[in-house]
């Protein structure tokens, strides 16, 4: 999961090197923190939330697979 969202924050951002992914495992649900450059922060919210909220569509139904849940941070 870690390699998945480090992969589409990394085609989206403009300074890829930047982008720094850490997952948390529990029991049932990973908590994956994303953390990219200031200037870049924009870039994966996306307009109202919508690049945000598909990076956690694309990583729920990744993590179902798993039969895990999968909670998507994105860090300041």
């Amino acid at each position: 999961m870690k390699d998945l969202v480090k992969y589409i924050a990394q085609a989206l951002v403009d300074n890829p090197d930047a982008v720094a992914v850490s997952e948390i495992e529990g029991e049932q649900t990973s908590v994956i923190e994303l953390r990219v450059a200031k200037d870049d922060l924009g870039k994966i919210i996306g307009k109202h939330g919508r690049t945000a909220q598909s990076m956690r569509t694309i990583l729920s139904a990744a993590s179902a697979k798993n039969k895990k849940r999968a909670v998507l941070e994105i860090i300041e």
